[in-house]
């Protein structure tokens, strides 16, 4: 049964017993402590505790999901993996255990003809809650389990809760028998192999007052109104019943992970020298390519693009690991082109809109790639000189000592280039250089510590807020950033690593609060004021400044020189240049904004933005590319409005009456019954916004945008410099022009022409020396074939090309064979180096298959001595390595195996 029927059946059997079917939410969910949806009942849970009143009774989903909290072990089990579908069953105040056990059992037991899962009753091994004798009773009296098959577990197994105050329950999970073959007998407390969880059913009866851990927690009573919650993992239902062993098995994942087993000549499954607990490196790499590209796939077409931090982040690192581990496989061709349309034709029957949205989907992923493949190249390049440099470092010790790539520079090519260290330590190893993997480590965990700083200084979570909310009951903070830059103040109190004290020293970094400020907290897309708190014995540099609870000003500091106490008399100073430059980026934000209306339309609403002294970048809704004379009207309309010197504006009014009145309330935005309405110019602009802002559109200054990218399913990304910055630019841009003018000696309005002329001879050379080097190449052909030698009947050439590119060794190949002709058994294996890269191909003749002389086979046998692998088809195979001083070795192993396999016949 394929896994979309299974979906479908699930879906279609609560349906019929009176459940809402709730399509799945979105990866991408509005949670701000999840970056994706990772089980299936997230989308439920505002029902769940109460927050929201739910719309329905009953309520049936699948859920895409997303778990990378160990994406290192994807792959080396068959266990671990990212995206998941979670197939689930809700009822808010409705049927409770009895119904639910029902239901399970139904759906379980059912003939397949009848729209069941036809699974044998005997397999099947319920687990219940220590002391839930009411579900013992149900599933011994009711469904007539024998009591041996019911197993009751602690805490630890068959108990609920998120993990803090709040609801929990009881669970009983049903557990399939998968055969002797897989472990012992004896149930789900003996071997959890061989007894393999399907379906996990919470009943949430209980309100817990505190959770200390997953088994220690105080129950305050029972809940208002008991809730059903029930998971069944998708690909886990699948696997059982395909008859498989795990998820990388099943129809969904499997033709990926055969496709890319194909292009890189390897065979899933080979345990050859490994023992039975663990994986063959090539399993685990095709299993990483098999995960991550069906993951990715889910993850673009919800909205997600690459990126450097968040959602972006994993979606990258995800990507790279999968064209990284095809290239562990030897195939270092564009990969996801290949694998990709695999995944996209297995998912399109659950999900049909990554059909439709597949042109956006491969654009994204394979211009990923691309990015990825000359990362390499550059990181490749600076990997080889560091190399060598530890070779001759350890030559100068008279070779005592091995060559050790310092931690330092490991951590800078994974650090700066993103070069991924597991790809540092193979290809150091090839060159027999060792990495100080402990410098490596000590710096990713600074590096991590660090960031673990600076989101603590900046954090505003429920962990973090005690401390704030004490202060925060001495009084509001007189916050003065739209009327001064400077103001009097009295600390009020001081944090360092989250505990207050009464003190800070010279060079230490805390929190501070007065009673009065005048710095501009980071919100609404503006970053945070910089600038300096005067105190009786010194000054404090302000580096951050932030909200943690409502009406709390806090400003994380660095002690320049004396100190501070809590109760001193202070003065907070803004940086006046930072202050003018922040408020020309932002209204110079609300100026791109109104302008990408003006040209676009009003459905190219903005969705988000960052601005900083002397550069902003804004976020919009729409579905393709801005030409450059949209970018260059754009440009002009915010400049003209810059120009025209419009008034800027404040107001207050509830927020009702700035609907009205026309205001745009900004997407991820939240905003109090009063608001604060900026307009620019009249209507022209109005937008709800908190920030700081010049007083007429001229003090803007110069705007100009310096580029435009997707930055997710229908949005799309402007940047710009503002002010001095844009003026920058543009000098430096006058520059290189004035520059390459010079160089080629037209005028800079003649640049583009002359430009294209110069490219278009360089194309028409290249294309020249590749025709010259093609007929040179077949002119040698004809000596080359009378070098043949006779192996056991067998014609063979091995020839060295020496430097030559891929495609013309192919090229090559294929005329040899083709020479040599068809009549006696003939193989052609060329060899040669492409981009300091040996590369090795071999063709055969019909003859030369007919007694079992495959190019597959023998390129294997080369590409192994030349350090690498290879794969392809019988009559024709490529493959490659790293150490180009085997290629001799290489040609006369594939001669020896030659001998050998027809010798055997």
């Amino acid at each position: 049964m394929e896994t979309a029927e299974i979906r479908r059946r699930w879906l279609a059997y609560f349906e019929q017993h009176e459940h809402t079917v709730v399509p799945s939410a979105p990866l991408i969910y509005d949670d701000p402590n999840l970056l994706f949806v990772n089980a299936g009942m997230v989308p439920m849970k505002p029902y769940m505790l109460g927050q929201q009143t739910p719309p329905w009774k009953r309520a049936t989903s699948v859920q895409k999901c997303v778990r990378t909290g160990d994406i290192e072990e994807v792959g080396k089990t068959s266990r671990h993996g990212t995206f998941f579908q979670m197939n689930g069953n809700f009822s808010f105040g409705d049927y409770f255990k009895e119904e639910a056990i029902d239901l399970a059992w139904g759906l379980l037991t059912s003939p397949q003809g009848e729209g069941g899962y036809g699974l044998d009753p005997e397999k099947l091994w319920p687990t219940v809650f220590k002391d839930d004798d009411e579900a013992f009773s149900l599933w011994r009296d009711k469904i007539g389990i024998p009591e041996q098959r019911i197993t009751r577990r602690d805490e630890n197994d068959n108990y609920w809760s998120m993990g803090v105050p709040g609801p929990g329950g009881p669970s009983s999970e049903i557990f399939i028998d998968r055969g002797e073959e897989y472990g012992q007998t004896g149930g789900p407390a003996v071997d959890e192999d061989r007894y393999m969880e399907i379906w996990n059913l919470v009943f949430m009866q209980d309100e817990l007052s505190a959770v200390r851990s997953k088994a220690d927690f105080d129950i305050a009573g029972s809940l208002p109104t008991r809730n059903i919650d029930t998971g069944m993992g998708l690909e886990r239902i699948a696997s059982v019943l395909q008859g498989k062993d795990n998820l990388y098995e099943i129809d969904e994942v499997y033709p990926v992970l055969a496709k890319a087993a194909e292009l890189t000549g390897k065979t899933y499954g080979e345990r050859s020298g490994h023992s039975a607990g663990s994986s063959h490196p090539d399993d685990v790499h095709l299993r990483v390519v098999a995960d991550h590209v069906r993951s990715s796939l889910m993850l673009i077409g919800d909205g997600v693009t690459p990126g450097n931090e968040g959602r972006g982040y994993v979606l990258r690192r995800m990507l790279r690991r999968a064209v990284r581990a095809m290239r562990l496989l030897g195939f270092e061709d564009h990969a996801l082109p290949e694998l990709l349309p695999v995944s996209m034709e297995r998912m399109k029957a659950s999900y049909p809109e990554l059909e439709t949205d597949f042109a956006r989907i491969t654009q994204i992923a394979y211009g990923e790639e691309d990015a990825f493949r000359r990362t390499l190249a550059a990181g490749t390049t600076i990997l080889d000189t560091a190399v060598t440099k530890a070779k001759q470092s350890a030559a100068s010790l008279g070779g005592t000592r091995a060559a050790v790539l310092p931690g330092g520079e490991a951590f800078q090519l994974h650090d700066t280039y993103g070069f991924p260290i597991d790809l540092t330590l193979e290809m150091a190893a090839e060159q027999g250089v060792e990495v100080d993997r402990d410098g490596f480590r000590r710096l990713m965990d600074e590096q991590r510590q660090r960031a673990k700083a600076d989101a603590k200084a900046k954090k505003s979570g429920h962990a973090d807020t005690e401390v704030w909310k004490e202060l925060r009951e001495l009084g509001a903070t007189d916050w003065q950033a739209y009327q001064a830059l400077s103001t009097e103040g009295v600390v009020r109190g001081l944090v360092v690593d989250g505990a207050r004290v009464q003190e800070l020293a010279p060079g230490q970094v805390g929190q501070v609060v007065l009673d009065r400020t005048t710095f501009y907290a980071e919100s609404g897309g503006q970053i945070a004021d910089e600038g300096v708190i005067t105190t009786p014995s010194g000054s404090l540099r302000v580096v951050d400044v932030q909200r943690p609870v409502k009406g709390l000003v806090v400003h994380t500091v660095e002690v320049a020189e004396g100190g501070v106490q809590v109760g001193d008399q202070v003065r907070a100073q803004v940086d006046p240049d930072w202050r003018i430059s922040a408020c020309q980026a932002h209204s110079g934000t609300h100026v791109i904004h109104a302008a990408l209306r003006q040209v676009l339309g009003p459905s190219a609403l903005q969705s988000g933005s960052y601005n900083k002294p002397g550069y902003l970048r804004l976020d919009f809704a729409w579905n393709s590319a801005l030409s450059a004379a949209t970018r260059s009207e754009i440009e002009e309309v915010a400049n003209l409005a810059v120009r025209q010197d419009l008034p800027v504006s404040s107001q207050y009014m509830t927020l009702p009456e700035a609907r009205e009145w026309g205001a745009l309330a900004l997407f991820g935005e939240t905003y109090d019954e009063q608001v604060r309405v900026i307009e620019i110019g009249g209507p022209w602009s109005r937008e709800l916004c908190g920030g700081t802002h010049v007083a007429h559109s001229s003090q803007v200054g110069a705007l100009t945008v310096t580029g435009e990218s997707s930055v997710g399913s229908g949005v799309r990304r402007v940047e710009a410099f503002v002010g001095m910055e844009a003026l920058r630019y543009l000098a430096r841009e006058r520059a290189i022009v004035s520059e390459l003018s010079g160089l080629v000696k037209v005028q800079p309005q003649e640049l583009p022409e002359r430009i294209n002329d110069l490219l278009g001879r360089v194309k028409e050379a290249e294309r020249e020396i590749a025709r010259l080097r093609q007929q040179q190449l077949l002119a040698s052909a004809g000596a080359l074939v009378g070098s043949a030698t006779e192996v056991h009947g067998v014609r063979y050439l091995g020839h060295d090309a020496g430097q030559l590119g891929a495609d013309e060794i192919r090229g090559l190949v294929t005329d040899l064979r083709s020479r040599l002709g068809e009549g006696a058994p003939s193989v052609v294996a060329v060899a040669g180096v492409a981009k300091e890269r040996p590369v090795v191909v071999i063709a055969t003749n019909a003859a030369a298959r007919d007694r079992g002389v495959r190019a597959g086979d023998l390129v294997k046998v080369a590409a192994g001595v030349l350090g690498g692998g290879g794969g392809g088809k019988p009559d024709l195979a490529q493959g490659g390595g790293s150490d180009s001083t085997k290629i001799a070795d290489a040609l006369t192993e594939v001669q020896r195996t030659i001998g050998e396999k027809v010798a055997d016949r």
